[in-house]
């Protein structure tokens, strides 16, 4: 049996989350899946930090209060957020990065994953920013220092869409995607179907704890931005920078638009898309639509999340599931954390 050590980089929901499952599952883990987690770091630029080699107890840092400084109300914490030490020096095999994504350069979050990737330590984040804007640099980083970088979290939460499009398609080319890929957007979509204004839906997602207090990320359509990036890159064998991507959001709907797609059998959707064409180059966008009520993606309402891909083989296949949640998206990096261990028991099989 297999114990990782594993650092947290962040720590609001998700790693919260993850910490959470940790105090309740890590036993049964065990015959599940083969290993089990010990936290030994945790850092987070609002509570400070703390490190133990010998462990942290889990069930005490999901209860922690989310009050500034709170990691120096624990043995050895401090109100200080000592991002580098923790993540270099506190004998982790794994890093969690779980920080706020930074659309302009990823940053901090770049940097967390450079340095844990450079002492030779595995990676796995929710965080879109280090992969759309400098996913390539990190994966030859990974693949130089024989380490893992996943994320499959990065653009679905806790549904697995990344992994599954590369193993069940396997076989049957992908040529294309098209995706919504923003729960706030599609919540607000469906709270004007249902007769609200474009700024009263906003408002009850928020209140809903959808959407932030500034929501132009979701509603015009940056966030999807980056994950259009991320599946084309990853996908597509694209090479798509951020400023590839044409974008516009939803804000120019009105319910006027809304009731006369309703009139006509049709629904509005925020869909984020990547197509290769003929002579091989990716064309991507993020737009309004106008779907007829018999496509695949119309019928998805709320603050769920769907893609479909274009394949060689089998057409369209689509796949939905949650797209936010802390719980969901905490899952997402335990099942990279699977997939890393899967593939270090298969190399040491190889190996005897």
């Amino acid at each position: 049996m297999t114990e990782y050590k594993l650092a947290l980089v962040g720590f609001g929901g998700v790693n919260r989350a993850l910490a959470q499952l940790i105090a309740e599952r890590n036993e049964s883990w065990k015959t599940e899946l083969g290993f089990t987690l010990k936290i030994v770091g945790v850092t987070d630029l609002f509570l400070g930090s703390v490190m133990d080699r010998h462990g942290l107890d889990a069930a005490s840092l999901a209860k922690l209060p989310a009050v500034k400084g709170a990691m120096s109300q624990l043995p050895g914490g401090t109100v200080d957020a000592l991002n580098e030490s923790v993540i270099k020096d506190c004998g982790a095999d794994i890093i969690a990065e779980a920080t706020f994504t930074n659309p302009v350069d990823g940053e901090p979050a770049t940097s967390f994953c450079r340095w844990a990737l450079e002492r030779g330590k595995h990676v796995v984040t929710t965080n879109k920013g280090p992969i759309a804007l400098h996913g390539a640099e990190l994966k030859a980083l990974a693949q130089r220092n024989n380490v893992a970088f996943e994320y499959e979290g990065s653009v679905m939460s806790g549904t697995p869409v990344i992994r599954l499009a590369k193993q069940s398609l396997a076989g049957s080319s992908i040529s294309g995607f098209e995706g919504i890929l923003n729960g706030t957007s599609n919540f607000v979509l469906t709270c004007m179907e249902g007769g609200l204004g474009f700024a009263e839906a906003v408002s009850q997602a928020q209140a809903l704890g959808y959407a932030e207090a500034d929501p132009t990320a979701d509603v015009e359509g940056h966030d999807v931005r980056l994950k259009v990036v991320i599946l084309a890159n990853e996908l597509l064998d694209a090479k798509l920078t951020v400023n590839d991507v044409t974008c516009r959001g939803i804000s120019a709907l009105s319910l006027d638009d809304i009731e006369k797609a309703r009139q006509n059998g049709a629904r509005w959707k925020l869909i984020g898309a990547a197509t290769r064409n003929a002579d091989g180059s990716i064309s991507a966008s993020v737009e309004p639509r106008l779907l007829s009520n018999d496509h695949p993606l119309a019928s998805i309402s709320g603050a769920t999340n769907a893609v479909s891909f274009t394949s060689e083989l089998l057409g369209a296949v689509t796949v939905s599931g949650p797209g936010a949640g802390r719980t969901e998206t905490a899952f997402a990096l335990l099942s990279d954390i699977i997939h890393i261990h899967q593939s270090a028991t298969r190399k040491q099989e190889h190996n005897l």
